[in-house]
């Protein structure tokens, strides 16, 4: 605020506001409805986590992602496609390789910053609104510093997103032949959301087209970027949907591994 001695002479003071923000719409609601829905995410999928079962159908191939890929001893036969190598304790994720990095994936993710920015630490909760803290240093300090490390998070994710690509093409594939259920839709089209969401990043956006200086000599990272463009732009839209099919995948799994409903099949 400027002060008597400086203000420029002629100019108005600021007015004296006693309210902490002067707007009177619900800019409460979305902070709430964020805190909200990633708590129970978090909760539905740690509780998954370490579950330790109804995590693979045998019947038809079908491995959660929450599970993908099983490394531990723990694992049951034909769930592990790439080797069992982990001790079975209690406190280690069958999916110890790539939970911690999907983990670090969607923290450092620009569009989950500024969810939890501003619904669990109000810094700020809104435009126009005070932040909830006296002090403010920005991502200066640990453990924020870590956010940097985004860019290299997002070559893990898409290693991952192929690995599961693969787990979704392999339950095509049941003892039996050939087979297609729900099952296999509901893995195939979260493996899609979940490939949008991790090239809609704003770090693939940059890779593929950010330090190019003449669009015109690259015209096929042109097109590359375009599309990746398109797809960042509904970035925040596609982080919620993939939480949605993560736990939709991984409840209809669970559901048919323990034997509440069957699989709907349409052939095998």
């Amino acid at each position: 605020m400027t002060s008597t001695a400086t203000r420029p002479r002629g100019a108005r003071a600021r007015a004296a506001i006693a309210a902490k923000t002067l707007r009177t719409d619900r800019w409460w609601f979305a902070p709430l409805i964020t805190v909200i829905g990633l708590t129970a995410w978090i909760a539905y999928a740690t509780v998954r986590v370490f579950m330790h079962k109804w995590y693979w159908v045998d019947a038809y191939h079908y491995l959660t992602p929450f599970y993908s890929p099983c490394v531990t001893d723990r694992c049951v036969d034909g769930s592990s496609h790439f080797g069992r190598f982990l001790p079975d304790w209690w406190v280690i994720p069958d999916a110890a390789l790539t939970l911690p990095l999907l983990l670090l994936f969607r923290l450092s993710c620009y569009y989950y910053r500024k969810a939890y920015y501003r619904s669990y630490w109000l810094s700020p909760p809104a435009c126009a609104v005070p932040d909830g803290h006296k002090a403010y240093s920005g991502e200066t300090r640990f453990p924020l510093l870590g956010q940097n490390s985004h860019r290299y998070f997002f070559y893990a994710a898409a290693i991952i997103s192929i690995i599961n690509t693969y787990d979704a093409i392999y339950a095509f594939h049941s003892p039996k032949g050939f087979g297609f259920g729900l099952g296999n839709l509901i893995l195939l089209a979260n493996v899609v959301m979940l490939w949008g969401y991790t090239i809609s990043c704003h770090s693939c956006r940059h890779i593929i087209g950010g330090r190019l200086k003449h669009f015109s000599q690259h015209p096929l990272r042109y097109k590359g970027w375009t599309f990746v463009s398109w797809l960042n732009v509904r970035h925040m839209q596609l982080a919620w949907i993939t939480l949605g099919t993560l736990a939709l995948t991984d409840f209809y799994v669970m559901a048919v591994a323990a034997g509440w409903f069957n699989d709907l099949r349409f052939i095998n």
